[in-house]
């Protein structure tokens, strides 16, 4: 299993609209093509206007996989360009669990 965490900064005074934007049509679109997603959070202390969330696939393949599949999806498509008037800074990490994780 791998996780991956997509972090993004979000533009000031929009955080409401993105995660509306999300809340009510995104996670509809992607959940069902990326599968399972760990978390959705904001942050509350440090650095401020920012969205991290967790999506945990197979491996690394699985990821290109579903991923291509949602960037091919029409409805994405269309979403897409709405959603990212809101982000002002996006960084994507790959995370493998250890042997002791309680997720693997």
């Amino acid at each position: 299993m791998i996780v991956e965490e997509r972090i993004y900064r979000i533009r000031n005074g929009r955080m409401g609209r993105y995660l509306a934007l999300v809340r009510d049509e995104g996670l509809a679109i992607q959940q069902p093509i990326l599968g399972h997603l760990i978390g959705y959070f904001t942050t509350e202390i440090g650095l401020l206007s920012h969205v991290t969330h967790l999506w945990a696939y197979a491996d690394f393949e699985d990821r290109v996989r579903r991923r291509q599949q949602l960037a091919d999806d029409p409805r994405w498509q269309a979403f897409l360009p709405r959603l990212s008037e809101n982000i002002e800074q996006a960084e994507n990490r790959i995370l493998l669990p250890t042997d002791f994780s309680p997720l693997r």
